[in-house]
């Protein structure tokens, strides 16, 4: 494959040494100013600083980097650049196109001018070998199968041949090692959708796409789309970040660690990474890095990774997959004694994909604001101060990538008294209205839709239209289409249903301590007070026969999707801390059950166990899962004192109860491997132990980690303290 990237490593390529230099969109060059064409075509900004290092580099490469040379350096540099710029300007006062080697002709030419024979002698044999290996490399290349008479546009509007060698070695190239794949008919099929005149980078969109649309045919077409994607992620990367002007994926591994160096500088530059980063020796990093783990993508999971994921600025990915990974466990590891040797550990877990952290960590770790944390869980206030307080808190949340739910069981109901207005209610509904296109309007950054899910416990007034609210029909004003919504059920209403008895509907207003209460403690007050309804003594209530409202909640549920099914009695009755709180609500994927109330919002810190590289046809590897759960606990550990709180209600609570999830994923290939059916009850056996097995390490590893750095503020008193785990609560 045609490169363009160097070998020295006191040269790393810039207009003055290379033509790699940083991409600058050609619209963004007021007219009068000067631009360099590169010899790929595409057309860029001048610039006099990537000179500057270009020059400082070839010094550097002579006479080293002694404190007696730096000052000379520095100032003859400074002067060497002013000379190959003024050469220019003046050439070209109303601004111009220059070619690189017009550039690097200049800065040979004053390096001879200014007496500096031997940087200039070192620099033309860089130059030397840099045009012997692009020619070599050129030739390297086999003749085309196909013979294809057709030009392209390059980027600065010029005509030139379809390259049809390298197009055919970068196809044969993704199908190599990979069965039942045909890298001919995925070259015909591309050459079929070009036309004479196309865009450069649309031929590589065509080779992408032709590729993709063969994966419904044969699975294996997915890794060689991922590949030929893998080819445009690495030119984008490496060429804004002056390292090379492309790569084949085998000079990745020599290319990695400059480029993590790169990227890190430049992240920090363009204030996109947290100057913490720079603290860590990121030679050693760099020299951690496995390029080879970009051939496990799928081109979903690589696809996916290029729009949402990687570090972008101006639309232009600065980030390859292993800086990604690597990015994330600095991250996390950027408190820890030993950072390095936890980030290698941490950067070995993500990229090998036996564990993979939540998205908001994926997204955030390293960044100026690290919001790590993937879900956060409120109550909602019953005062308007309180609710749109909530709300605003909502939008922070969302704003850096958390999901949410919201407990609005304490919020009154339609028709329900207001003393300060001496008016009426008009229910929960109205702001959930104003919740849903909260989420719509703060849309995670940008990156991904708002995400929340709204609670309400059974016997709330407003329950009915609660129910309704996912329907297409009705007035659209009492809809949220694009929030989540859930019941939170008490068992009492269970046991109505089950005895087809009447059930009674209270405002929370005037009922306010149902909320707080779960068990026979809720049973009988929830008695008291349908006994205040038959005496006169409350006026604002609702009865229906239970078993019609369990109807109309399966109805909706089945006709929408929602609200979803989740029960108050198990989770608060169940719950380890139950000691310091209630549980009012879970998240938006009702996978954590916390305490909230109006001084705390509940975080869940989240995590995933890839149970597919944990198997083999033998079964579980336990070794390894421990190995791998030892330290997934500690980077979800880590998340707790990393993360960047936007609301403080957050952040006290997580430090107060420093609460993790850690749960799996990969079951179904986890099966595949071991040759299980899906519906047998040797996958019903290998789920209860491989859970068992999680369960058990997660809990040891945690452990282990408070008799490093102590137990959480809220232990005493909790059901771990009393030596009680999940599984002894299930009765």
């Amino acid at each position: 494959m045609q490169t363009d990237m160097s070998q020295n490593p006191n040269h790393t390529g810039s207009p003055a040494g290379d033509d790699s230099g940083q991409d600058q969109s050609i619209a963004s060059t007021a007219p009068g100013q000067l631009r360099v064409i590169k010899r790929n075509g595409k057309v860029v900004g001048y610039d006099d600083d990537k000179i500057t290092v270009a020059i400082s580099k070839a010094f550097l490469a002579v006479e080293g980097g002694t404190a007696a040379a730096s000052s000379r350096i520095h100032e003859t540099v400074a002067r060497l650049t002013e000379q190959v710029s003024a050469t220019f300007k003046r050439r070209m006062p109303s601004g111009g196109t220059i070619h690189i080697e017009e550039i690097q002709d200049q800065v040979e030419l004053a390096l001879m001018r200014n007496g500096e024979q031997k940087v200039a002698r070192d620099y033309v044999l860089y130059r030397e070998r840099q045009a012997a290996k692009r020619a070599e490399q050129s030739h390297d290349l086999p003749e085309p199968t196909h013979q294809v008479d057709m030009s392209v546009t390059m980027e600065d509007g010029s005509k030139a041949p379809l390259d049809m060698a390298r197009l055919e070695h970068l196809i044969r190239a993704a199908c190599s090692g990979l069965e039942d794949v045909n890298a001919d008919k995925i070259i015909t099929e591309t050459v079929k959708n070009l036309y004479d005149g196309v865009s450069i980078h649309d031929v590589n969109t065509s080779m992408v796409i032709t590729a993709r649309t063969m994966i419904e045919v044969e699975p294996n077409y997915s890794q060689v789309t991922a590949r030929l994607l893998m080819d445009k992620i690495r030119a984008e990367a490496l060429q804004f970040l002056n390292v090379a002007e492309r790569a084949s994926h085998d000079e990745m591994n020599a290319l990695y660690g400059e480029a993590l160096k790169a990227y890190i500088g430049k992240g920090i530059e363009l204030e996109l990474l947290s100057p913490k980063l720079a603290e860590f020796d990121l030679d050693k990093l760099g020299a951690a890095l496995d390029g080879n783990r970009d051939l496990q993508f799928s081109y979903l999971g690589l696809q996916t990774l290029y729009d949402r994921y990687f570090i972008h600025h101006n639309d232009t990915r600065i980030e390859l997959p292993q800086c990604f990974f690597m990015r994330v466990a600095m991250g996390l590891a950027v408190e820890e004694d030993n950072r390095e040797a936890r980030a290698i550990e941490f950067y070995n877990l993500l990229s090998s994909f036996d564990y993979m952290s939540s998205t908001p960590t994926l997204f955030n770790a390293g960044t100026l604001r690290p919001q790590l944390s993937s879900c956060y869980l409120t109550t909602v206030p019953d005062d308007l101060h309180g609710i749109y307080g909530a709300i605003q808190d909502n939008a922070m949340l969302s704003k850096f990538a958390g999901g949410l739910g919201n407990d609005w069981t304490p919020v009154r109901a339609l028709g329900a008294y207001i003393k300060g207005t001496n008016g009426r209610s008009q229910g929960v509904v109205p702001f959930l209205k104003v919740v849903n296109d909260t989420a719509v309007a703060v849309n995670q950054g940008g990156k991904r839709k708002g995400a929340v899910c709204a609670y309400l416990e059974t016997w709330h007034m407003d329950i009915e239209e609660f129910l309704e609210l996912r329907k297409n029909t009705g007035d659209d004003r009492r809809r949220t289409h694009d929030m989540n919504s859930a019941n939170w059920i008490p068992d009492l209403f269970m046991k109505r249903v089950i005895n087809e008895e009447e059930w009674t509907l209270f405002s929370p207003n005037d009922a306010p301590d149902l909320h707080d209460l779960y068990g026979e403690a809720f049973e009988k007050a929830y008695l008291e007070y349908e006994a205040k309804t038959r005496s006169g003594e409350m006026k604002l209530f609702k009865r229906v026969p239970a078993i019609n409202l369990w109807r109309k909640m399966l109805s909706m549920l089945f006709e929408t999707g929602h609200p979803w099914f989740t029960f108050k009695d198990p989770c608060n009755l169940r719950s380890p801390q139950q000691h310091v709180g209630v549980v009012h609500s879970s998240n938006l994927c009702t996978e954590i059950t916390l305490n909230t109330n109006q001084e705390e919002i509940a975080v869940c810190n989240l995590g995933s166990v890839n149970l597919a590289q944990h198997v083999d046809e033998n079964g579980l590897d336990i070794e390894k899962l421990q190995g791998t759960i030892n330290t997934a606990v500690r980077m979800l550990d880590n998340v707790i004192d990393i993360n960047y709180y936007s609301v403080p209600q957050a952040e006290r609570s997580n430090m107060k109860h420093r609460p993790v999830g850690l749960g799996i994923m990969g079951f179904q290939d986890a099966l595949y491997k071991q040759g299980i059916s899906y519906a047998s009850e040797g996958a019903v056996k290998f789920a209860d132990n491989s859970m068992e097995a999680v369960s058990y390490y997660a809990i040891q590893a945690s452990a282990k980690l408070a008799e490093e750095r102590g137990a959480y503020q809220t232990f005493e008193g909790s059901l771990w303290s009393q030596g009680v785990l999940p599984i002894d609560s299930i009765d």
